[in-house]
């Protein structure tokens, strides 16, 4: 199995560099703070525009569990445990 990541990197024009924890739907991502990991946001992009929504940190844990049962769901053992490892290092 490849371990390699592709890391998502977006420009908050406020809170500076964000980084990509998962995919949500297919034009919904959920990003966090790079360094304190405590600021989360969903990031809607639309054909020009991307828009930024702060979430609550327990809201942001809620959307990642409800992702990893869908992986779980179908099979997807490989985005499942990476999923896994990025929720282990975001919320404990």
């Amino acid at each position: 199995m490849d371990n390699q990541r592709n890391e998502t990197y977006l420009n908050h024009p406020t809170f500076g560099l964000l980084y990509r924890i998962c995919l949500i739907h297919d034009d919904r991502e959920l990003f966090t703070t790079l360094y304190a990991q405590r600021l989360f946001f969903l990031v809607t992009s639309n054909t020009n525009r991307l828009s930024f929504e702060p979430i609550t940190r327990s809201d942001a844990r809620m959307l990642v569990e409800q992702k990893m049962r869908g992986l779980r769901n179908i099979n997807s053992l490989g985005e499942y445990q990476q999923l896994q490892e990025i929720y282990h290092n975001t919320f404990h």
